[in-house]
Order: structure tokens, then sequence, then C-alpha cells
């Protein structure tokens, strides 16, 4: 006689479940580091969005009557020795970070995941050339390379975006490609090969989701280098050229000049040039740690 098996599902009511306010507080309590440095990209990004709305004044209007004027109710920052407030230059000067930052790291990164996917799939001879020159760019420092690059295309705000996403490419494709080569030997892989799919959709549709981890956590790092290579391209006069506000181009004006006379020229663009990568990293740690499993099961 067969006997009949019934199986209990077990649904969790919905009343009992955790509200979206609960877990996120709870994420919170876990990456307390991770939640300041994201509440830090979010407050660059609404100074970025709103910079019109929010800003006292306007960033290119020079004064000379209000030149190296301290911070006071009417500039909570102090002006520079243009009469400009640095507060509205620093508004401002998110906006050309975040810009040149998302640009470079989105599109350095891109271009090494793809990159680094297909040197792991094809691997031979295609691998061993892309690993050379990899290793090549490497081997020149970030700032290094950077400045070569703007030396020879010129000053200016594209330039510097292009000038910051080349040695980017390397560094995401050789974090890539370690995790690529793991799974390119997964049987999946090997059954749509036999199926006769192409080589690029195995790559774009089989390899490339499965090492979306690793680039997401190379984008938000990323991201603060390039605010930081940026700054140090402006402030040597080889980055984004006035009257475009930037905090790089604000420390070139000030840092040495009035260190003494008016410390808050170069101090207040120093601490946003250190708070915006030091929220970045924080950011893109708290990612690493939510995205690697091993990591999160501790």
């Amino acid at each position: 006689m067969a006997i009949a098996q019934t199986t209990t599902e077990y649904i969790v009511p919905e009343e009992t479940r955790d509200p979206w306010y609960a877990k996120f507080w709870g994420l919170v309590c876990r990456q307390p580091l991770g939640a300041a440095g994201g509440l830090v990209v979010l407050i660059m990004l609404f100074a970025t969005i709103f910079a019109e709305v929010i800003s006292p004044y306007d960033p290119e209007i020079i004064s000379f009557e209000s030149m190296l004027v301290p911070p006071s109710v009417d500039h909570w920052m102090g002006t520079d020795a243009f009469g400009r407030d640095i507060l509205t230059r620093i508004i401002y000067g998110a906006r050309t970070a975040l810009f040149v930052g998302f640009t470079a790291a989105f599109v350095g990164s891109t271009l090494g995941l793809i990159l680094g996917v297909a040197s792991a799939y094809f691997g031979g001879f295609f691998d061993l050339v892309v690993q050379r020159l990899v290793d090549i760019l490497m081997a020149f420092p970030l700032i290094v390379l950077a400045l070569a690059v703007v030396a020879t295309l010129g000053a200016g705000t594209v330039n510097v975006v292009i000038a910051i996403t080349i040695p980017f490419i390397p560094q995401c494709a050789r974090v890539v490609r370690s995790s690529a080569l793991a799974i390119r030997e997964i049987p999946y892989v090997d059954a749509a090969r036999a199926l006769g799919f192409s080589h690029s959709r195995i790559i774009l549709r089989h390899m490339v989701p499965n090492v979306m981890a690793p680039y997401l956590i190379m984008v938000t790092t990323f991201v603060g280098h390039a605010i930081l290579l940026e700054a140090s391209l402006s402030y040597l006069g080889l980055g984004v050229q006035e009257p475009t506000a930037a905090w790089g181009l604000m420390l070139q004006g000030g840092a040495e000049e009035f260190a003494e006379s008016a410390p808050w020229v170069p101090i207040f663009p120093g601490l946003a040039i250190t708070l915006a990568v030091f929220g970045f990293n924080l950011f893109g740690d708290a990612l690493r740690d939510l995205l690697d499993p091993r990591l999160r099961a501790r």
C-alpha cells in the first residue's frame, strides 16, 4: 500500500517579519564604519545634485572687498585670495570630484573587468600577452602613470579622467582574472561550449555575472583613489583648470602662501579631500565584507 507523504511548509507570517528599517539598523550596527562612509557618500551626492540650491554664493564671482575674510556668519569657512566663498567652492568642488571619480572608476573597472575575464577565458598566448602588459602598467605608481598621460594629452577635465582611468584598468583586470580562472573550470562553462554558444555569449552571460562582487568592490575603492589623484593633479597645475571649482585647485592657491596668515584657505579643502577619500574607502571595505561569503560568515 502506497502511503501518501505530505510535507509541511512553514510560512512566516507577514506581521512577524522584521520591517525594512529594522534590517537597515541591524546592518548599520554590524558595519558602523561602513555606515559612516556611506553617510559621507550620501552627503557628497546631495551636495552635487543640489549645489545651486544649498550654496550661498556663486563659486566664480570675484569680490576684492571680501578677500581673505576669516570664517564668520556671512562666510562660514571664510574666503580665498579672490574673495570667493570657500564653502561654496567646496560644495561645487564635490561635483568635480565625483564626476572625475565615478567616471574614471566605472570606465577603468569595466574595461578591466572585460579584459580580465577574456584573459582568463581564452588563456594561452592571449593570456600571456595581456598579463605582461598588465605587469608593465602596474610597475608604475598611479600618480606617475597619471602624470605621464596628462603630460602627453595636456591639462583639462576630460584628459584628467583619461589619465586616471588608464592606471585602473590593469589593477581591476588582475583581480578579476583571478576569480574568472576558477569560474572557467566550472562544468556549466563547458556545457555552454558544448551547446555551441559563442565566446562573447559565454563571457558576458555566464562569466561576467559571477565576478561582479570583486568588480563592485573595485569600483567603490577606485572612486576614492580617483578623487585623491584628481586633487593631486589639480594641485600640480595639470588637472582641472580655473575657474572650475576643484579641491586640488583650492589647495594650490592657499596651501603654501596662506598657511600661516589665513589657515582656513588650505585647511577646509584639505579636510574635504580627506573625508571624501576616507568615506569611500570605508564604504568599499564594508561592501567587501558584505559581498565576500568568507568575511560575511565571520
